[in-house]
């Protein structure tokens, strides 16, 4: 069945009975909730907007972390053709004030008496009429989600299907890498051809569940879980990331989506715990065998040799068991994953179906997929998207997913194509076969003083592969020559330093010290042996901080947002670059 709205995957939704749709976390464990129950709460948040006046094309605001109600919310107000304004729960009280002026939005969701207070400190300067808050919290301004739940359905049904594909259905902001914040309008015709496209080669199905745990404010989370809800997937929302290693393991599902951030994270752990003899033996053995098997594993089959199965028996089968042990599909999108750590995982039996899309796209442009992979490409493109590579190597896109426009912004939206193509800012290539590669930002690419152009995607890629790293940032735009800043992973070096039993106050005593100063010389003149002359880092330092959207250096969907990191760490970079150049070893 084809798409043609948003609110035709409800309806589908509805008619599944008592089938469940999501698990709710309670005190008694994860406990589902039907299709049934469901869609009797999105009738009922419906219903009680159509009497506040709430009707087609008013903008509805939701602020929250992932959670059943913030679907309920959502397609509560696309049943009345009303237009979600999703809002990072990270975002200052001065952010998310800006989006709700410029959204115009004239009532919001809430999660938790903190969000609302931060709305209602700032709700003398917005269009708000009306709060909802998900929590059963007593506040005289704002309602509670739970008392709009057993309203009647009216006609909120009848509604909900004369919405057309070509109403607005969301206005998205971009997480602002380099400025003021965008909206993204994207139409139900935009995101039900995406959804039709996306999934149509994953074998996804009821009985199947799924951890949903990246912040449903970004279009990738969002759009998925719709998706998923439609193949009849059961979801399992998830408040805070930090709770993802316990829920995997309580939840078991079949599903990972994930941004390369947390495939990172397991690679670290594994890697810190095989570091000991005898287990590092093993480790090293099981990652030998994978590798003589890895083309095997990227095909799709599953290697017979006896010595796969015994280091799957000894290895593999345990950095399964540490995600649930019965994931049977690993997606990865929002950032690069990094050839290195997709090739780890090939090693480990596990493939990786590696996409990439952006807001305005809403969002898959391309994805590996279980009849179509390719180790370092994002895959093809989706049947219904075109693709070519502009001559400075700019990715353009068409298609009946792209977005038409910035929200009241006329001039950047002119700007954003070229003879109808989008111009997504991302470079890349297009290989025989038809799989697409993206190798960096158009706007992310250094240019040295001397005139070489460095991608710096790649680089970074491979030092975040290393276990005591968990972000590298290349810097040298302008510059005589590049350089590298290391955020560390302050669990691997602690738990280094203790077992070498050197004492040390804070992290940046535990930086400082030559023994980790050294080692990470070590890791730098590693990867500068596969570099290219010009792309040889010459200088790096070790970060004591790390990058969060609290400080401003990453965006709440933890993208890197070059220019605040410059300014943010000025002090370092300028140290490093007024010391006399000393080139590392090549």
């Amino acid at each position: 069945m084809s798409l043609a709205t948003l609110n035709g995957i409800f309806f589908l939704l509805a008619g599944r009975g008592d089938s469940p749709c999501m698990l709710q976390k309670t005190r008694d464990g994860w406990q589902p909730i039907s299709a049934k129950e469901f869609a009797a709460k999105v009738y009922g948040v419906s219903q009680a907007l159509r009497s506040w006046g709430i009707s087609r094309g008013d903008r509805v605001a939701i602020l929250s972390e992932n959670r059943h109600e913030w679907v309920v919310a959502d397609l509560a107000c696309l049943l009345l053709g009303a237009v979600v304004v999703p809002i990072y729960t990270t975002l200052t009280a001065e952010q998310t004030a800006y989006l709700l002026c410029d959204s115009g939005a004239r009532a919001i969701f809430v999660s938790t008496g903190k969000h609302l207070e931060k709305v209602l400190s700032i709700s003398e300067t917005t269009c708000l009429e009306k709060f909802v808050v998900m929590d059963d919290i007593d506040e005289p301004r704002a309602v509670r989600m739970s008392q709009l739940i057993g309203a009647e359905n009216g006609d909120v049904a009848r509604m909900g299907r004369e919405v057309k594909p070509e109403q607005l259905a969301t206005i998205i902001y971009t997480s602002g890498t380099t400025g003021t914040p965008k909206g993204v309008m994207l139409t139900h015709a935009n995101m039900a051809a995406n959804i039709n496209y996306s999934l149509s080669d994953f074998d996804f199905s009821q009985g199947m569940y799924c951890v949903s745990f990246l912040p449903l404010s970004h279009v990738t989370a969002r759009s998925v879980d719709i998706g998923l809800l439609y193949s009849g997937v059961t979801l399992a929302h998830l408040p805070q990331i930090d709770q993802l290693p316990q829920a995997l393991l309580e939840v078991r599902p079949h599903i990972l989506l994930s941004v390369p951030r947390v495939y990172e994270k397991v690679h670290a752990q594994v890697v810190l715990k095989a570091a000991k003899f005898p287990k590092k033996q093993i480790y090293n053995w099981a990652l030998r065998t994978g590798r003589q098997h890895r083309s095997e594993t990227l095909a799709g089959t599953i290697p017979g040799s006896v010595r796969w199965k015994l280091a799957h028996k000894l290895v593999y089968s345990k950095v399964r068991a540490g995600i649930g042990g019965r994931v049977e599909c690993f997606i990865s999108g929002g950032a690069p994953l990094g050839r290195e750590l997709a090739e780890w995982y090939a090693d480990m039996g596990i493939r990786i179906y590696e996409g990439y899309g952006l807001t305005e796209t809403s969002p898959v442009i391309a994805v590996n997929s279980p009849c179509a992979h390719r180790l370092g490409s994002v895959g093809k493109p989706l049947k219904n998207v075109d693709v070519k590579i502009a001559d400075d190597g700019e990715i353009l896109v068409r298609g009946a997913s792209v977005f038409h426009g910035y929200w009241n912004r006329p001039e950047e939206t002119r700007e954003a194509f070229v003879d109808g193509w989008f111009k997504t800012g991302d470079i890349g290539r297009i290989d025989e076969d038809g799989f697409l590669y993206v190798t960096d930002r158009k706007k992310d690419l250094l240019k040295t003083s001397g005139g070489k152009f460095i991608a710096p995607q790649p680089i970074e890629s491979s030092f975040k592969h290393h276990p005591w790293i968990t972000e590298a940032i290349v810097i040298g735009d302008k510059r005589k020559f590049p350089a590298l800043l290391i955020v560390p992973n302050f669990p691997a070096l602690e738990s280094f330093a203790r077992a070498k039993g050197l004492a040390f106050s804070s992290r940046q005593d535990l930086i400082a010290m030559p023994e980790i100063q050294s080692r990470y010389a070590e890791i730098v003149q590693s990867i500068n042996q596969n570099l290219a002359q010009f792309e040889k880092l010459k200088k790096f330092r070790v970060l004591g901080e790390e990058l969060s959207p609290a400080n401003g250096t990453v965006t709440a969907s933890l993208k890197l947002r070059r220019r605040a990191i410059a300014e943010h760490f000025q002090a370092e970079i300028e140290a490093m670059y007024s010391e006399a150049e000393t080139p590392m070893p090549a």
